[in-house]
């Protein structure tokens, strides 16, 4: 069996809508182009979206991992994920939404152990409702990053979880402003919105990057990164995800901040 010591990388958020799944999958991308050999594991276990992104058909889930756990049916992760291409595997989301509701969080530990075997890196896609489960996803991430945009109600509930890590001495994670999602809303700048959640943000995903026909590239199973056009028109874009990217496997925590 491989033995790759994996980085589990977590994406997160406090508000739905903010553009976590797209950012799982271009993350997916690029680490692919770094010659690594990735996991996604869709934790959003009532709602994920990883399949539909990706047009994936999967038999097995996350579910039937864990349920393989309990009854000591477990043999190989490989049992359960399906192949995206010839560097990115997915653990898909429970297909049954009700399934959900049997996923005993101590298992979390267990699934990433498993998987930083097999993988360079394990992307996690969580919903962002902080629960028990995300909490023990976050408590086993090597880093995490948090998605951010320019909403009021986001800024709101972002300022009381940074509040929250400073008080737990939690920093390895990056905190990512994407204003690709929604270009209408500029009601803050960036001065504001740092103000706003009493800390700094590490990158900003700009508005140059909205994808008008992103439902296009959805249907049809597309990476974003992995477009020949989309690096060809998004170069910038490409470069600061790419950046981001090192960042979250950078042993030191540090990042590039935006300025």
């Amino acid at each position: 069996m491989a033995n790759r010591n994996g980085k589990i990388i977590s994406i997160s958020s406090v508000k739905g809508g903010v553009g976590k799944t797209t950012m799982v999958t271009n993350l997916a991308g690029i680490y692919y182009l770094m010659k690594k050999k990735v996991l996604i594991i869709d934790a959003d276990f009532y709602s994920g979206g990883i399949s539909a992104w990706l047009d994936i058909r999967n038999k097995k889930d996350i579910f039937m991992m864990i349920d393989s756990f309990s009854n000591n049916r477990y043999s190989n992760i490989k049992d359960y994920v399906v192949n995206y291409n010839n560097g990115i595997d997915v653990l898909a989301c429970p297909k049954d939404p009700r399934c959900a509701l049997k996923i005993d969080c101590k298992y979390i530990p267990m699934i990433f152990e498993f998987a930083k075997r097999e993988y360079d890196v394990v992307l996690v896609d969580t919903n962002h409702i902080m629960n028990e489960v995300n909490l023990m996803i976050l408590d086993n991430s090597y880093k995490s990053l948090f998605m951010v945009t320019n909403d009021l109600v986001d800024l709101k509930n972002t300022k009381n979880l940074m509040a929250i890590f400073r008080e737990t001495n939690k920093s390895n994670y990056l905190l990512v402003l994407n204003c690709s999602r929604d270009t209408g809303r500029d009601y803050f700048s960036l001065f504001d919105i740092r103000n706003i959640i009493k800390t700094n943000i590490d990158y900003t995903i700009s508005n140059s990057f909205y994808i008008k026909n992103i439902d296009k590239y959805v249907l049809n199973g597309e990476i974003l990164t992995l477009n020949r056009n989309i690096n060809r028109f998004h170069g910038k874009d490409i470069n600061r995800l790419k950046s981001i990217a090192e960042s979250l496997l950078k042993e030191d925590g540090t990042s590039d901040i935006d300025e």
